[in-house]
């Protein structure tokens, strides 16, 4: 194979391995019902399971419309993986990003124009990963007909949407011992990585209280006509009521608390304020285009969600959700232990041992080098000149990669995937019974007493 070095990035694995070189659909499986126990039988430990190796990682990706395209890009810079397969339902939409693959290696098969394209994709052979980045009523089916063909999944936030799909992800997952990953790209920014290792090494004493958020102005976005296809985006607003986007600031916090792995979160409250603002802009709209009449009477989510959440060893986290206001981005990532505190957004990320002030940035500095994670150190700067969000979205790709290649179990697991994806219909309940309290199921079955934290560092 011809090596360009400018196109085709090498570089080791954690592990040691050469890695771098880059309307609804039915619900499929065994159902469940958010009636079930909130402790179900566990047939297979997924936690801490680390699948067959594969030397080549064959990838396919399902939908190539705002995060997939990116996926493709990062991933044919990696090592060890071949393209295979590209599916969206828009025939340009995969000419594009074939285009974009022109003089690489990688020669994948198309899938476009019919609805149910997907599932031949899935069914291809030489498929061993399927990255799903769809509107998200299609990430459940989609995933859950994945891993029944055979194939690892890795699904885009806000992992599935339904506690259906929640309970169907992982009874499909531990039947056929596949991966279905959430793709936090968070998880695997700078500061976050940094902190993670900094709780792990006792830095901040024992871990309290979180607090994450995704707050980001994207009005503009949900009412375009060229943006979200068939508008689904601005649908999912109109339709539901509740934090709509956990991950985010979620994920980061949880992996903090080992949640699954000797803790777990127990139940939730969430508040949402009214809607201030996109009823107003669809009756503005609906007066000027026919496009937008039927959206002029919808009663959309309020601006803003608070959501709380306690844990079974009695930690706390605090989540909001606002992509209508006109504030400025954020996606506030706070750690707060018995000896110190950490806190990013508003952006640099600071760090606390006291009440009085942040550290300096010159004590800062001097932490992070300390603290540098393996993982950064080794792909960080790689990372940074590949890019997706600043490096973090490269971080994620390449590290899923090496946990394919090397036999290693991956960082967010099944039942992450559906503990996170959880806090969007939960919170749509609670919202819905006047911030009532709601349980949180436990996915693993109890074993996220003895399950042990992932080495993500």
């Amino acid at each position: 194979m011809k090596n360009n070095r400018r196109d085709f990035l090498k570089l080791t694995g954690l592990a040691g391995a050469g890695i771098l070189a880059g309307e609804s659909a039915p619900a499929l499986g065994a159902q469940a019902s958010e009636s079930n126990s909130l402790i179900r039988k566990q047939k297979f430990n997924m936690s801490g399971y680390a699948a067959p190796k594969l030397e080549t990682v064959r990838v396919g990706f399902i939908g190539l419309g705002q995060r997939g395209p990116g996926h493709v890009t990062r991933s044919s810079r990696i090592e060890g993986v071949q393209i295979t397969a590209l599916c969206d339902l828009r025939p340009e939409k995969v000419d594009a990003v074939k285009k974009k693959l022109e003089g690489t290696p990688h020669k994948p098969v198309s899938y476009s124009g019919k609805e149910d394209d997907w599932k031949r994709l899935c069914e291809q052979k030489d498929v061993d990963l399927i990255y799903v980045a769809t509107p998200w009523h299609l990430h459940g089916p989609m995933a859950v007909y994945a891993m029944e063909q055979g194939k690892h999944v890795a699904i885009e936030v806000p992992g599935v949407i339904t506690m259906d799909e929640c309970h169907q992800i992982v009874e499909v997952s531990e039947r056929t011992k596949k991966h279905c990953m959430y793709l936090e790209n968070c998880c695997y920014d700078f500061f976050e990585l940094l902190t993670l290792n900094m709780a792990r090494q006792g830095f901040f004493g024992e871990i309290i209280h979180g607090e994450g958020a995704y707050i980001h102005d994207l009005m503009s976005h949900n009412f375009s006509k060229d943006g979200y296809h068939d508008m689904w985006r601005l649908k999912e607003n109109a339709n539901r009521n509740g934090n709509l986007y956990p991950g985010h600031g979620l994920g980061p916090v949880a992996q903090i608390l080992n949640i699954n792995r000797g803790d777990k979160m127990d139940y939730l409250v969430s508040m949402s304020g009214n809607d201030f603002m996109m009823g107003d802009m669809a009756r503005e709209l609906a007066g000027k285009d026919e496009f937008f009449k039927p959206y002029a009477n919808k009663k959309f989510r309020g601006n803003m969600n608070t959501t709380s959440i306690r844990t079974a060893n009695g930690k706390t986290i605090m989540l909001q959700h606002d992509v209508t206001s006109p504030r400025v981005y954020s996606r506030l990532h706070l750690i707060s232990g018995t000896k110190g505190a950490a806190q990013k957004y508003p952006l640099p990320g600071k760090i606390s041992v006291g009440h009085e002030e942040f550290l300096s940035e010159k004590e800062v500095k001097a932490l992070e080098e300390k603290y540098q994670p393996a993982i950064v150190k080794k792909v960080g700067e790689l990372a940074k000149q590949v890019g997706g969000h600043g490096g973090m979205d490269f971080l994620m790709n390449w590290r899923l990669v090496d946990c394919l290649r090397n036999g290693l179990p991956i960082d967010i697991d099944v039942y992450d995937t559906a503990a996170w994806s959880s806090i969007g219909p939960l919170s749509e309940k609670s919202v819905a019974n006047r911030s009532s309290a709601v349980d949180i199921p436990d996915f693993t079955g109890g074993s996220w007493k003895k399950n042990q934290p992932v080495d993500i560092t």
